[in-house]
C-alpha cells in the first residue's frame, strides 16, 4: 500500500486510513480475531471475498464488515485515481495471515 495514516492503535484496536494507487491490490488474507470495518473515503475500492465468492464496491460513504476468518483482498477499482478507505479493526489481537495458494 502506498500510504497509511494511523489514527489509533492499541493492543485491541487499529484505525487507519489507507490509500491504494491506480490498479494496486493487496494480497488475499484473513484475520483470526479482528473484524474489519471498511469505509470508502475517495475513489472506488473493490473488496473481493472468498467462501463464498463475493465482491463489494466501496465508494465514499459506503461501509462493509468482514468477519474474522473470511479471506479477502482490496483493489483500487479506479484507473488513474488514488482511492482511500478508513479501516477499523478490532476487537482483539491483530494478525495478517496471507492465504496459501
Amino acid at each position: 500500500m502506498n500510504r497509511e495514516e494511523v489514527i489509533l492503535q492499541t493492543d485491541d484496536v487499529k484505525v487507519r486510513i489507507l490509500a491504494l494507487q491506480p490498479g494496486e491490490r493487496g494480497p488475499f488474507h484473513f484475520h483470526t480475531t479482528v473484524t474489519d470495518n471498511m469505509f470508502g473515503l475517495s475513489g472506488e475500492i473493490m473488496v473481493s471475498l472468498k467462501n463464498p465468492p463475493e465482491y463489494l464496491i466501496l465508494k465514499p460513504g459506503v461501509h462493509c464488515t468482514i468477519e474474522p476468518g473470511r479471506v479477502h483482498c482490496v483493489i483500487n477499482n479506479r484507473e488513474g485515481e488514488t482511492s482511500t478507505y478508513l479501516l477499523v479493526q478490532g476487537v482483539g489481537a491483530y494478525d495478517f495471515i496471507k492465504e496459501n495458494i
